[in-house]
């Protein structure tokens, strides 16, 4: 009864503007500070890269992610997407969001960024194997393997792990 109730107080402050959505239900998970390690806590709602989150606006992301300067990172708007180069090693993006009608709808980060992540995925990117990703994450909602890798969905928390070997990629989208 009393989890009821803190839910309608949670509800009732998201709905007269005292709350974020997201802040009502869940731990923040800041990809870059946060040492979240159980894979249960972890929602795409939840999640922000240098401060942005989904459904951010387009306004905040440019100003954030390219006009404030980031220590070590270079950061380029191409198109939809604005990328997050490391500057000691801009051998591709590491990180990076894609805008779409003025707001933010998706989050990725690949192994090119594990220096900067903290938490399970800091684990996720540097794993061996799509089996070791299992054992870290849990069994994926939906997945596909195949010899060149593994696509494991994970979509009741929103986000997807693509697995090429040397190569592995987080993307967080709306659930």
């Amino acid at each position: 009864m009393r989890v009821t109730s803190l839910r309608v107080l949670a509800v009732s402050l998201v709905l007269t503007g005292w709350l974020g959505a997201a802040d009502a239900w869940a731990k923040d998970y800041e990809l870059t500070r946060n040492n979240v390690q159980n894979a249960e806590d972890i929602d795409s709602m939840t999640v922000s890269l240098y401060g942005i989150r989904l459904g951010s606006s387009e306004i905040d992301a440019v100003e954030t992610l390219v006009n404030e300067k980031i220590s070590g990172v270079r950061a380029e708007q191409e198109g939809v997407f604005i990328l997050l180069w490391d500057q000691s090693n801009p051998t591709g993006a590491m990180a990076g969001v894609r805008i779409v009608d003025s707001r933010v709808d998706l989050l990725f980060i690949n192994n090119r960024f594990v220096h900067k992540t903290r938490g399970i995925f800091r684990r996720v990117l540097t794993a061996q194997s799509a089996n070791e990703i299992r054992e870290l994450l849990g069994p994926e909602d939906f997945g596909d393997e195949n010899v060149m890798g593994a696509r494991l969905e994970y979509q009741r928390q929103g986000f997807l792990v693509n697995y090429l070997g040397r190569d592995i990629n987080v993307e967080f989208e709306l659930p």
